[in-house]
C-alpha cells in the first residue's frame, strides 16, 4: 500500500492511495475551486465532483440505505433512466401535483388493480381510434342527461334488451322498421299514421 501526500501553491492538496494488489488506485483533490475524489479500478472509475454550488456523482452503480429519505428542490427535480426506470412501495404511495400533471408512453400504458376509482370535478374524455369498455359481469352508466351518438352506425345488441322511459320515448328515423316474429304493440291509445 501507496500513501501520498502532495502540496503545491497551484494544484493545492492531492491524497492518494495506491493499492497494487487489488489494482485500485484512490485520490482525493482539493484546489481551492473544487474536491475530487476518485477511486480508479483495472476496469472501472468512479468519481464525487464538489464545488461551491453542485456536487457530481459518476458511477456504475449507486446505492443509497436509510430509514428515511427526504428529497427537496426549491425548482426543478429530474429523474431520467436510459432502461428500466421502476418505483415500488410496499405501503401506501401518492402522486400529486398542484398544477397539471402528464403521463404519456411510446407503446401501451396498462394499470392494474383490485378497485379503480376516477374522478374529475369538471369533466372527463377519452379519445381514442377504438375504445372498448368491458364489464364481466355488468356496465352501469348513469347521469342526469345521457347522450349517445355515432358518426356512421350505432347499434344495441343484446340477448333481451330493453328500453324504458319515465314519461315520453321518441323514435324516429328516415325509414324505421320494427320487426320480430312475434311483434306486440300495446297501450291505452295506439296512433298510428
Amino acid at each position: 500500500m501507496i500513501c501520498k501526500i502532495e502540496l503545491s501553491q497551484t494544484d493545492g492538496i492531492t491524497i492518494t492511495v495506491i493499492n497494487d494488489d487489488a489494482k485500485i488506485t484512490q485520490t482525493a483533490k482539493f484546489n481551492g475551486t473544487s474536491i475530487v475524489h476518485t477511486c480508479k479500478g483495472e476496469s472501472d472509475t468512479s468519481t464525487i465532483t464538489q464545488t461551491c454550488d453542485s456536487i457530481t456523482v459518476k458511477c456504475k452503480n449507486y446505492t443509497v440505505d436509510a430509514e428515511t429519505i427526504n428529497c427537496t428542490s426549491s425548482l426543478n427535480t429530474r429523474h431520467q433512466a436510459k432502461g428500466t426506470f421502476t418505483a415500488s412501495s410496499t405501503g401506501n404511495s401518492t402522486y400529486s401535483s398542484a398544477a397539471d400533471m402528464t403521463i404519456s408512453t411510446a407503446n401501451k400504458l396498462d394499470m392494474n388493480c383490485t378497485d379503480f376509482d376516477s374522478a374529475a370535478k369538471n369533466s372527463t374524455k377519452i379519445t381514442a381510434l377504438t375504445t372498448t369498455v368491458n364489464g364481466d359481469q355488468k356496465v352501469n352508466v348513469t347521469a342526469s342527461q345521457l347522450a349517445l351518438s355515432a358518426q356512421a352506425q350505432a347499434s344495441l345488441d343484446g340477448a333481451t334488451v330493453k328500453v324504458a322511459a319515465q314519461t315520453t320515448m321518441d323514435v324516429e328515423g328516415l325509414t324505421t322498421t320494427v320487426k320480430g316474429q312475434m311483434t306486440n304493440i300495446q297501450g291505452s291509445l295506439i296512433k298510428l299514421g
